[in-house]
Formats: C-alpha cells, sequence, structure tokens
C-alpha cells in the first residue's frame, strides 16, 4: 500500500499522467474512505485532495469524473553493492588511481 511519504505515478485513461508524493492520509466522515493530500510534481506545484477508499490507494482502478484513474507506488532502482574504492590511507602522496582523471567543475570554459 501506498502511504504518507511515497511517490505515485498516477495514470489517466489507462496512461501514466503524472507523479505525485502522498503528504498525508486521514480519515474521512464517511466510513472506509480516506482525505488523501497529494503534492503533484510538476511545475508549479499543485496540492491535491482526493477522497479515496483503501483499494483505491493500493492501485485498484476507479472512476472520476468519469475518467479512469489508477494510482501506482513507485519504487526506486534497486542498489548494488558499493564499490570498494580505496580510501584516502591507501593511497600513497601523489598516487592517483589508474587510469582517472579528476575534472573541475569550477574550471570549466563558458561558451
Amino acid at each position: 500500500m501506498a502511504t504518507i511519504g511515497d511517490v505515485v505515478l498516477i495514470y489517466f485513461e489507462d496512461q501514466p499522467s503524472f507523479f505525485a508524493r502522498i503528504e498525508d492520509i486521514s480519515s474521512d466522515r464517511k466510513r472506509d474512505w480516506y482525505q488523501v493530500k497529494l503534492l503533484v510534481l510538476q511545475m508549479p506545484l499543485t496540492e491535491a485532495l482526493w477522497i479515496l477508499r483503501e483499494e483505491y490507494i493500493n492501485g485498484e482502478p476507479f472512476t472520476m469524473n468519469g475518467h479512469r484513474i489508477r494510482i501506482e507506488k513507485v519504487t526506486g532502482p534497486q542498489r548494488g553493492e558499493p564499490k570498494n574504492l580505496p580510501c584516502d590511507n591507501d593511497l600513497k602522496k601523489g598516487d592517483a588511481p589508474a587510469n582517472h582523471k579528476v575534472i573541475s567543475i569550477f574550471d570549466r570554459k563558458s561558451c
């Protein structure tokens, strides 16, 4: 189930439409319904308050003003094992890792 702080992808008529972050979920006065506060991640940032059932928050499709809507929780890419990089103590003074070049972002020439 998507919960507070999760990023979700909103599908409109079965097409990905926009991303949003769930800011808050609270009970609505109607039994088994919830007020879901969304921060729509587009410019300009917009907040929306949708009143939804739990199954809709869990990804079941529903209609809004006659349009098919679905919410899908977004997960980031799986992180692999961190690479074993040499620490400062392992390098002798003046040594640089083989075949690596350090480029300063501050020395860029403007075009």
